[in-house]
């Protein structure tokens, strides 16, 4: 396919011969064995001309086209093979951004001495071509038709409140009792309504809230509980110290609100540059490790 599509461009057999440093018998020879492969006449051959067929007309467009996904194969082998380099530009959360995903990077950069990247923090996602980004952490379900969306983990949301907010009282039993309370929402995930499901029976029960206090950002949920202002459902991870030290009390253990899947996502490309396919193989790699011992999963 490669002789035949020279041959078109070149204009004859003697001068795709000189450029891909061959002989004319050669090239008509490979010209040949093409042709009876297909079982087409691909090129009308005289003393003085050639043109191309019907037949041969489609099969240029055809062997441009695979011809140009080999290319594409054997670069991205190729590039596999070399060193990443370069720098790669990520988005990710504010919260998990600044704390649990910062040992991963740090691995990777260590790793690949010859990368840098642009960690950028923001609770959105990001315009990948607009804004020259690589790839991005995200937290919720990607709907987005147009990315690759890779699945690092599922991080497991619980119901806090402060011993202030209770004021003596019992801890709730049921999630019924939780209406009487006042609720504090991250707004990206809970803004009207938070389910909780029993681990052991499987019991689901959803609740109405009407938030006294919604934002997008976890942290400020996170502090606003700590002081009383109302209960939350939030990430197990970013509670473990206000947990320990009892600023934050875990309600209803054996329910659990639904979880909240964590992907890498990236846009559809023909290839992808080292640094990137390192980046996604040190994610997945590390991830599992990283969340099981925050206590994300």
């Amino acid at each position: 396919m490669q002789t035949f599509v020279r041959i078109v461009e070149a204009g004859s057999l003697s001068a795709a011969a000189a450029q891909l440093g061959t002989t004319q018998p050669t090239i008509s020879r490979r010209l040949q064995a093409l042709e009876r492969e297909l079982g087409l006449r691909l090129i009308q051959r005289t003393t003085h001309a050639m043109q191309l067929t019907e037949d041969g007309e489609r099969c240029l467009v055809r062997a441009r086209e695979l011809l140009a996904h080999w290319n594409a194969l054997a670069s991205e082998v190729h590039g596999a093979q070399l060193a990443p380099e370069g720098t790669l530009r990520v988005v990710a959360p504010h919260a998990i951004g600044q704390q649990q995903l910062i040992a991963p990077l740090v691995n990777f950069l260590q790793r690949y001495p010859r990368v840098s990247v642009e960690w950028l923090l923001h609770d959105r996602t990001p315009d990948f071509i607009a804004e020259n980004i690589d790839c991005a952490i995200h937290v919720g379900e990607v709907s987005e038709p147009s990315v690759v969306a890779i699945k690092l983990a599922d991080i497991r949301c619980i119901v806090v409140a402060s011993p202030a907010l209770l004021n003596g009282a019992a801890p709730p039993k049921h999630p019924d009792e939780l209406a009487a309370l006042p609720w504090l929402a991250q707004r990206t995930f809970y803004r009207s309504e938070v389910t909780l499901t029993h681990a052991a029976s499987g019991e689901t029960v959803r609740l109405p809230i009407q938030p006294r206090l919604s934002t997008d950002n976890l942290y400020a949920v996170r502090n606003a509980a700590s002081m009383g202002l109302g209960v939350c459902a939030i990430s197990a991870w970013a509670l473990q110290e206000e947990l320990a030290d009892g600023r934050l009390l875990h309600l209803l253990p054996q329910w659990r609100a639904h979880t909240l899947p964590l992907y890498l996502v990236y846009p559809h490309a023909r290839h992808y540059p080292a640094r990137l396919r390192s980046f996604i193989d040190c994610m997945r790699e590390a991830m599992p490790a990283i969340l099981s011992q925050a206590g994300l999963i």
